[in-house]
């Protein structure tokens, strides 16, 4: 019983700790990379497509973005939607080929990104402390249905603020390494 509990909690706050990665990698730094694309939805063929499914998308050097569309139809609106974006770029059409650079960041640009990657990783502790908080719930409930015992109940309420505490602790060490990636000039 306990470790069902155990195991559900800790796949929800790392489920939490992956998602604030994956938030992180959209918050362009100074460099380019294709992830910084991943949230841009394009209007094509009568629906709302995610850039990455209507074309490729490459780095080929730290200050430019390549994106080779797949169908030369597409290009306007993949254009328009980087713009749309509100990303910061201003990109350029060379055929089937969407080149976009990528501008170095000012100092109030790059305090804003902190702030936006802050609010990222505050979102995923308090995603961690939900799971951590239905975990408690459900060992209390489990105490009080007479399935575990008090000291059992003690255990795992320990068990489950410990995995609470090492998850909390890798989203702060992305938000270190990330703040200083953007803070660096």
């Amino acid at each position: 019983m306990l470790d069902a509990l155990y195991k559900e909690a800790k796949d929800k706050m790392e489920k939490s700790v992956e998602a604030v990665k994956r938030e992180f990698s959209t918050v362009r730094t100074g460099k380019a990379t294709p992830q910084l694309l991943d949230s841009v939805r394009v209007e094509a063929y009568g629906s709302t497509m995610p850039l990455n499914q209507l074309g490729t998308v490459t780095a080929p050097e730290p200050r430019l973005l390549v994106v080779q569309a797949y169908d030369k139809s597409t290009v306007g609106n993949i254009i328009k939607a980087i713009q749309v974006a509100d990303l910061g770029f201003n990109p350029s059409a060379d055929g089937q080929t969407i080149r976009i650079p990528v501008p170095a960041l000012n100092e109030e640009r790059r305090q804003q990104l902190v702030k936006q990657c802050k609010d990222i990783a505050e979102k995923g502790r308090i995603a961690v402390r939900n799971a951590r908080r239905e975990a408690n719930d459900a060992a209390k409930k489990a105490q009080k249905d007479k399935e575990i015992s008090e000291d059992q109940q003690a255990d795992a309420l320990d068990q489950i603020q410990e995995y609470t505490d090492e998850n909390i602790k890798k989203i702060d060490e992305l938000l270190e390494r990330k703040e200083k990636d953007l803070l660096e000039v």
